[in-house]
């Protein structure tokens, strides 16, 4: 079963699925669906748009008794000039502890050989499979409107908060909040969920993701360190020391 490649799975609310300003890796769904993951930033497969980015994560979780628990990671993220995009996973780990990430998965995807790469850190095994198309942004956030969404059931407020920088890339600021109507989802009351974001219309997608929800806290996804150089080739075939394994032949 492939993994999200952070390359697209569902977006941020099942109810607001049609409110969020792009589709990103992992989410929230809700309405029976029962999914409770990290919505980190979406990269498309755009050509003639290289970078190297660090990510650091840091979701801060409410708790019933009061207070918060926040979980820290930083990972990198890379993509060449033809589209090809690496990407490693590292796990969670509580913030202000001794505890020491660990990488858990490496990702790359390769529209040019046609083939996807999903490397185990732990046993040092790739399944390569196909490549699948990821489309890019279906709404870059410039063209999100204010209205009502999911039926009326919840309302989006749009705004642009203008031009801005990130580690010296051009970015462009917004932010959606969506009103959730009582009873919509079990609510009691009314519910406001929040994103904010940077967006780089150079590269294609937020380089800093902020999502508040009343039940799930806060989750940030910052771009703390990036350049627009093209990466070295090594970065998109699978790692030194792996061994690979066809898809069928590991099912």
């Amino acid at each position: 079963m492939k993994l999200s490649r952070g390359i697209c799975v569902v977006c941020f609310l099942a109810l607001c699925a049609s409110a969020c300003a792009q589709q990103e890796d992992g989410g929230v769904s809700y309405f029976g669906r029962g999914q409770e993951v990290l919505e980190s930033i979406y990269v498309p497969n755009v050509k003639g748009a290289p970078f190297s980015l660090q990510l650091a994560t840091e979701w801060t979780r409410p708790l019933l008794s009061g207070g918060t628990m926040t979980a820290v990671n930083s990972r990198p993220i890379k993509r060449d000039s033809e589209g090809r995009i690496y990407m490693e996973r590292w796990l969670l780990v509580p913030k202000g502890t001794n505890a020491r990430s660990q990488m858990s998965w490496i990702q790359i995807d390769d529209p040019v050989a046609n083939l996807y790469y999903e490397c185990n850190a732990r046993t040092r095994v790739c399944t390569s499979g196909p490549h699948e198309d990821a489309p890019p942004l279906k709404e870059p956030p410039s063209m999100t409107k204010s209205g009502p969404v999911s039926g009326g059931r919840a309302y989006r407020q749009h705004e642009d908060l203008g031009a801005d920088t990130v580690k010296g890339v051009p970015v462009h600021a917004y932010r959606d909040t969506v009103t959730v109507q009582a009873g919509a989802m079990g609510n009691s009351q009314t519910m406001t969920y929040y994103r904010e974001m940077k967006y780089s219309a150079q590269l294609g997608f937020n380089l800093i993701s902020i999502v508040q929800s009343p039940s799930l806290g806060e989750q940030r996804f910052v771009t703390t360190e990036i350049t627009t150089s093209e990466p070295e080739a090594k970065w998109f075939r699978p790692p030194e020391g792996y061994s690979v394994v066809a898809k069928k032949q590991a099912q």
